[in-house]
């Protein structure tokens, strides 16, 4: 019996000698459209599915392989009599190779200005239905999805046939691609019909490295991006240099990425250790900024990683160089500071744009048996949004000193109190169980320099004991959400010792 193979390809890589291996294997080829001139074009005959099936497609190429002649020779199994029978009834000869991969839908949609037309008609329906009905049979089919695997399925062909094992391989990776490429057709319609909660969520990920090992050896881990990435993230971040990243090095590359993403206007640098900002500074330069992020703990940010929104100068260099960082990540590298960082062989130096994504809303988290969905927290206070509660109000200093504070505090595990001076963390308190803890740590990280410094807040004070402790450690003016039914103890409290509180009516919990 004539062995057959059918292929109908978006992305035709290797795929001529692909096909010239099936001929030589003894394979009967039946194409379509631009495939099909593709193996014409390259001496290669094969079949038009319109003659196997003796339909010519129609409605512009929507249908041309929903047809029996195709689905019966897909899912026919070879060792039922009676399926046998029917295919000789009916003409229909048994197709032993599906080669399939779908229109460009994911590339399609990713395009600025994509019209919803031009999506709908990348949306590939008889591409899926040959995959699954090959796949159902990977018994008696092989479906090739992928062309990287082109060449284990000729290897196999030369020894004989495709083994059973290997085409139920490369059924289950059908599977995952055709839920992929259904997952990415659903969140498309979810968004442009504004289905925020749908009754079912369908999550899809692209594979972008397997890690060593997760949050300790004995994990396994892997790393998966989003399909379609737009502004700055870990995902898409260019590595210049170093030793591949791991699972923490992500987690805490992403913490930094994420506080960066709050200064625009001026060079920002953020020092993370354990997914908490140890050190933020704005300056002048990037130079500056990177100098305040360090001396506000030159301890803590040992083996740390590094944000900046800056290009990296010759000048900054020299002062990364001298520390033990695991990470750099910066808009883009000088030469000269390329020359200087590639001196230490296990640095990570990672290239990501510096714009965040406002249209990625949407963040998740696994529990036990589930997942969490809820919005970003993407919320910005300006001065004009902040309620003055107490009888002095901040002056023009003190309230740039507070937003800065803001900013920062929103990425501190809570409870968290953030101490700010000079446009410069000096103390952080982060994941305390209770807020005066935190706003002791953060005391006891600045010192002295606590005197004419700022306080802010992730949530409100329950009781005065933050406030009577800021004022001792003289704090002079605070930043926190509000809301509390004893907010007017802690309003009292400032006005007792001169102390200028704001509220935003935002809180910034982060658990």
């Amino acid at each position: 019996m004539t062995k057959r193979a059918l292929l109908s390809v978006s992305n035709k890589d290797n795929l001529v000698p692909f096909a010239k291996g099936l001929v030589e294997a003894g394979y009967q080829l039946i194409s379509t459209g631009g495939t099909l001139k593709a193996l014409e074009k390259a001496g290669l005959e094969a079949l038009p599915v319109s003659a196997v099936t003796h339909f010519d497609e129609i409605l512009d190429g929507r249908v041309k392989t929903l047809h029996p002649a195709i689905h019966g020779g897909l899912l026919a199994r070879r060792d039922d009599p009676s399926h046998k029978d029917q295919l000789a009834e009916r003409g229909i000869t048994p197709i032993d190779i599906v080669v399939v991969n779908l229109y460009p839908f994911k590339e399609t949609i990713a395009k600025p200005g994509v019209t919803e037309a031009d999506a709908i008609e990348n949306i590939d329906i008889g591409g899926p239905t040959m995959l699954r009905s090959a796949a159902k049979n990977f018994r008696d089919v092989t479906v090739v999805v992928d062309p990287t695997d082109y060449d284990m399925v000729l290897s196999q062909l030369n020894d004989g046939q495709v083994t059973v094992a290997f085409r139920k391989q490369l059924a289950a990776k059908v599977f995952r691609h055709t839920a992929h490429y259904d997952a990415l057709i659903a969140n498309y319609f979810a968004e442009i019909t504004e289905e925020n909660a749908p009754e079912t969520l369908t999550l899809t990920y692209e594979k972008v490295q397997s890690l060593r090992y997760g949050e300790n050896p004995h994990q396994l881990a892997a790393f998966y991006q989003e399909p379609i990435i737009n502004g700055g993230s870990i995902a898409n971040a260019k590595q210049l240099h170093g030793k591949a990243l791991s699972y923490n090095n992500i987690q805490d590359a992403n913490a930094a990425l994420e506080i960066v993403f709050e200064f625009d206007e001026q060079p920002a640098a953020v020092a993370v250790k354990h997914m908490n900002p140890c050190g933020v500074g704005i300056g002048e330069t990037i130079e500056q900024a990177f100098q305040k992020a360090y001396d506000a703990d030159p301890i803590s940010i040992f083996g740390g990683i590094i944000a900046l929104n800056r290009e990296v100068d010759q000048a900054t260099a020299h002062l990364l160089q001298d520390i033990f960082l695991e990470i750099v990540i910066a808009p883009s590298f000088s030469h000269e500071a390329l020359d200087i960082l590639k001196s230490k062989p296990n640095l990570r130096l990672l290239e990501a744009s510096m714009e965040s994504d406002k249209q990625d809303t949407q963040k998740v988290v696994s529990v036990l048996g589930g997942l969490l969905v809820q919005d970003r927290d993407l919320g910005q206070i300006d001065a004009d949004q902040l309620t003055v509660a107490t009888e002095r109000a901040p002056s023009e200093a003190e309230l740039k000193e507070l937003l800065f504070a803001w900013k920062v505090v929103k990425h501190v595990k809570s409870n968290a109190i953030v101490v700010v001076k000079g446009q410069q963390t000096i103390g952080v308190g982060a994941g305390q169980m209770n807020r005066v803890g935190a706003a002791q740590i953060a005391f006891e990280q600045a010192g002295t320099a606590t005197h004419g410094a700022v306080l802010s807040s992730d949530a409100f004070f329950p009781m005065p004991d933050t406030v009577e402790n800021a004022a001792k450690a003289g704090i002079t003016a605070i930043i926190q959400p509000g809301g509390s039914k004893r907010d007017q103890d802690s309003i009292d409290a400032c006005n007792h010792h001169g102390i200028a509180m704001v509220m935003t009516g935002m809180r910034h919990f982060k658990h």
